[in-house]
């Protein structure tokens, strides 16, 4: 995962984790995901978020699922 990818500042969302130039946070990426949306319909929602950025995220959690 590139250092660009996510952003964590207190200044924005308390310091949510966001997709870096944006406010979008990374979980918005999960929760649509996991509603059962495809990525178009997130991208068309938040198009601040590069396909690029959200296809690096999933590879990087994709080998890391959450325990």
């Amino acid at each position: 995962m590139t250092d660009k990818l996510i952003d964590r500042n207190p200044d924005i969302l308390g310091g949510t984790p966001v997709f870096s130039g944006t406010r979008v946070p990374v979980r918005i990426l999960m929760e649509h995901l996991e509603a059962g949306d495809r990525l178009d319909d997130f991208l068309d929602d938040y198009p601040t978020v590069s396909r690029d950025q959200a296809v690096e995220l999933l590879e990087f959690v994709a080998p890391h699922p959450p325990h």
